[in-house]
């Protein structure tokens, strides 16, 4: 079983500081920002510089003890302005809750906080310890974006059970989707498997298919941003693509997430909220635009994937078939409330 954390940390608190890695510099640079403000970490969490589902999540949390410490007396405002930022991630508002509630009772706000990072980083742990046998007999996975541990503070989710097989000595290859328009992939989970000397390549987004059909691939496992009750999920633009054509090649794709980032209140994937971020994303700056001045950009920064190309859902609690997942759902949100 393994132990050791992975050696990247996406953010941290002390002393009234929220320090978090900016991942636009990576993989050039490691630049800490240090955010003392509310309004500073919602602009963190707007611009990218910490990203991922259960990070910012966390940062979420942290952002709502900052506001406190500012003398802010209206919970729900601050609450607002950080859920304002990024409306796919459900684990954003899972985090911000934990403290306002805590506020609202006049609790221990950084106690609240500090529990919420903890539950997150202990959860992505299991992940991997119940992730990691599945990839005992199909050692080359390909995952699309970043779900490691820059995107959920330590461990990671679809990346946990790679470290845990990888430390335990298992032989594996992880094929990394270069996911644009910002290139997390190609920045930031190769940026992390190369830091752990775990063997990977990086393949244009287009590729995939032809690794796929070449049999070269044998699983794919991504993370996920929020996931409705009957197992359709969003996740970074592009994994529709990759579920379809890993099912046509009888492929299995795996879901690795959290509890936070299952949404029970929504029912299926029409009703997940579908990000849209800023043209320039993907036509560059103006030195070097590569996209003309007078064509429309469109830039969803997430898509929908239907459950029925899932194999299961990688669960701090075990993995998790769609067809079972309402269920397993259901029973957790009963024992929650008899809690």
């Amino acid at each position: 079983m393994a132990s050791a954390p992975p050696r990247v940390r996406a953010l941290e608190y002390r002393r009234g500081t929220l320090r978090v890695l900016d991942q636009r510099a990576l993989p050039g640079r490691i630049v800490w920002r240090r955010l003392r403000r509310l309004s500073e970490v919602a602009e963190a969490i707007r611009t990218l510089t910490v990203r991922g589902a259960p990070a910012i999540g966390v940062a979420g949390a942290y952002g709502m003890l900052l506001a406190h410490r500012e003398g802010m007396r209206d919970p729900g405002r601050a609450a607002g302005l950080l859920l304002a930022t990024r409306p796919t991630a459900v684990d954003l508002s899972v985090g911000v809750e934990a403290v306002r509630s805590a506020w609202a009772a006049g609790e221990d706000l950084e106690a609240a906080a500090e529990a919420y990072r903890r539950r997150v980083v202990e959860e992505c742990h299991r992940i991997g310890q119940v992730g990691a046998p599945l990839f005992a007999d199909r050692p080359r996975v390909l995952t699309h974006c970043n779900a490691g541990a820059l995107a959920t503070v330590e461990w990671g989710t679809a990346l946990a059970p790679l470290r845990v097989a990888h430390q335990q000595g298992r032989r594996l290859f992880v094929w990394v989707d270069e996911t644009r328009p910002l290139l997390q992939g190609a920045r930031l989970t190769a940026w992390e498997l190369a830091r752990e000397g775990i063997p990977h390549a990086v393949i244009a987004d287009n590729a995939a298919g032809h690794f796929m059909r070449r049999g070269e691939v044998d699983a794919v496992i991504v993370g996920a941003d929020r996931i409705a009750r009957n197992g359709d999920f969003a996740n970074k633009i592009g994994t529709y693509e990759k579920a379809v054509v890993a099912h046509e090649n009888g492929i299995p794709v795996y879901v690795a997430a959290p509890w936070s980032t299952f949404d029970i209140g929504r029912a299926d994937g029409r009703e997940i909220p579908v990000e849209e971020r800023r043209g320039e994303e993907l036509s560059g700056p103006p030195s070097g635009r590569t996209v003309p001045r007078r064509s429309t950009i469109r830039n969803p920064a997430f898509d929908v994937t239907p459950a029925r190309y899932v194999r299961g859902f990688v669960t701090p609690d075990g993995v998790v078939a769609p067809s079972r997942l309402a269920g397993r759902l259901a029973r957790r949100a009963t024992v929650q409330k008899s809690g």
